[in-house]
């Protein structure tokens, strides 16, 4: 969602940070790209003018213009202002659901995602929490609302309340809250009806609902793409029912961003939660710190690492780990590989993540690049037999021509995924030896190892960002027309590019 936003800044603060020295005017300017950059991606004007107005201030300071990299400086002012902005009071994750059972109650407009919002928390309170959940829906307007909740609740192993037709809203939030009580649950969430605006009739029967359940949080759901127009829903909502935090859905969309960085900062109310898509576990807690990285393009380790410990199991892991310190890598291995990387969001996902890769995500797209290669190369490798999986060296002419046919694809684009696995058992091999590979996986599994975000503060992200452009120094790695060195893992290049 923020691309555009990333873009521009980037743009800016690659011009400064090529200069030596800054005198105030190079900040000046600087600073008016970067407001006319914030208003293009629809952050409001007053939010836009005290941003910039901030970072003047800090910006055209002594030590900026005297220390040794004034550019990387106000890169940094530029990274806090954004923190500033974005951060509410306390840990946005953390709901109060102190006392059970606890009342959630989830409000906003018709379309926002107020139903799959409300099932996406749900699942996160029962699997990260341990929490006994139960969900009511309070939408008697639009048809089969109550069905969508029920059905969902059944994909997620969630307590639904059974529906009663012909129930007004309160009547169903009293039942809910008997209900919850008596069957022990911790949590109950009440997903309201919404209307196309806000309206007085909208408003009454979130009040009412309100003064009935006394809700822990009153979450409101903003539908991220709205842009400016969310700001003054969530002003209304705040003023006339009490909100005590944001989800923001559609943050994988298109839209501009803005509106989350308004957010924040005209309606003091903290956002909580983006929705990243349809799924029921694309749900992230709204981390300042991680967005306000990843709009500089400076990279979310913390995330990816995070990312990487939901995906891979513990188990499969260690296994992998033996086999790797001995040398073995086989198709197998491979497979597992290519696999975890479409689950943790394809090239392009785990890209955006690393420090100083995301202009090259972008660069790889351009380049006819896209995911589907990664699903390519599984399929090549689901074509071969299981011998051949794990000897991948006895396969020669013949049974190349047999593979590439059942997988639909052609024996060059075979040979690039053989010497591509071969590079990469060179690799483990090399990791193997030098008991970096075992540090990782500590890290990865707890076992004594770092928490993700010990494990993001030991790597350095100039490093990293290093790490990122010497890939294309390995051999098989050029991409056309990327230039500077800068390519992907060996043999991911030229493979099944776009027609």
């Amino acid at each position: 969602m923020f691309e555009n936003l990333s873009e521009r800044l980037s743009g800016v603060f690659d011009r400064l940070t090529k200069q030596g020295a800054l005198s105030e005017d190079d900040v000046k300017t600087a600073l008016r790209e970067v407001r006319v950059a914030l208003l293009e991606a629809d952050v409001s004007l007053p939010v836009a003018r005290e941003f910039v107005k901030k970072v003047q201030e800090e910006a055209t300071g002594q030590a900026v213009t005297r220390s040794i990299t004034p550019g990387q400086q106000v890169v940094k002012i530029v990274h806090d202002a954004l923190v500033d902005t974005l951060t509410g009071e306390g840990d946005p994750g953390a709901l109060k659901i102190d006392n059970p059972p606890a009342p959630i109650l989830m409000v906003g407009l018709q379309g926002s995602g107020k139903t799959t919002t409300t099932a996406k928390l749900a699942k996160r309170l029962k699997e990260k929490d341990g929490k006994r959940v139960l969900m009511a829906s309070l939408d008697v307007n639009r048809p089969a609302a109550m069905e969508q909740l029920e059905i969902l609740g059944n994909q997620i192993g969630v307590d639904t309340l059974p529906i009663v037709k012909g129930e007004d809203p309160v009547a169903i939030a009293k039942r809910a809250k008997t209900q919850a009580s008596l069957g022990g649950y911790d949590v109950y969430m009440l997903d309201t009806a919404g209307r196309l605006h806000i309206d007085a009739e909208l408003i009454q029967q979130a009040a009412d609902v309100r003064d009935i359940a006394n809700p822990r949080e009153t979450l409101l759901v903003v539908d991220g793409l709205t842009g400016q127009d969310a700001v003054n829903v969530a002003t209304e909502f705040d003023d006339k029912i009490g909100v005590s935090g944001v989800v923001l859905t559609r943050m994988d969309g298109d839209g501009r961003g803005g509106a989350a960085l308004s957010m924040r900062a005209v309606t003091g109310k903290p956002i909580r939660f983006v929705g990243l898509g349809e799924k029921m576990d694309a749900i992230e807690t709204f981390e300042p710190e991680r967005i306000a990285g990843r709009i500089l393009g400076m990279g979310d380790i913390v995330s990816l690492v995070e990312k990487a410990q939901e995906t891979i199991e513990a188990e499969q892991a260690e296994k992998m780990m033996k086999r790797f310190q001995k040398g073995r890598f086989n198709m197998n291995d491979m497979k597992m590989q290519l696999e975890q990387m479409i689950k943790m969001g394809g090239m392009e996902g785990v890209m955006g993540m690393m420090p100083g890769m995301g202009k090259m995500a972008k660069q790889v797209q351009d380049a006819g690049f896209d995911d589907r290669i990664l699903k390519q190369q599984v399929a090549l490798i689901q074509s071969m037999t299981k011998i051949e999986r794990a000897n991948p060296q006895i396969l020669q002419a013949s049974r190349k021509k047999r593979i590439a046919k059942g997988a639909g694809m052609e024996v060059s684009e075979l040979n690039k995924l053989l010497k591509m696995q071969r590079q990469m058992g060179d690799m483990m091999k090399k990791m193997g030896k030098g008991g970096m590979l075992k540090q990782a996986m500590k890290g990865m599994f707890g076992k004594g190892g770092p928490s993700p975000e010990d494990m993001a503060a030991g790597m350095d992200p100039k490093a990293l960002e290093q790490a990122a452009k010497q890939m294309g120094k390995i051999p098989g790695g050029g991409l056309p027309g990327l230039g500077g060195g800068m390519s992907l893992p060996p043999g991911l290049s030229g493979f099944g590019k776009k027609k």
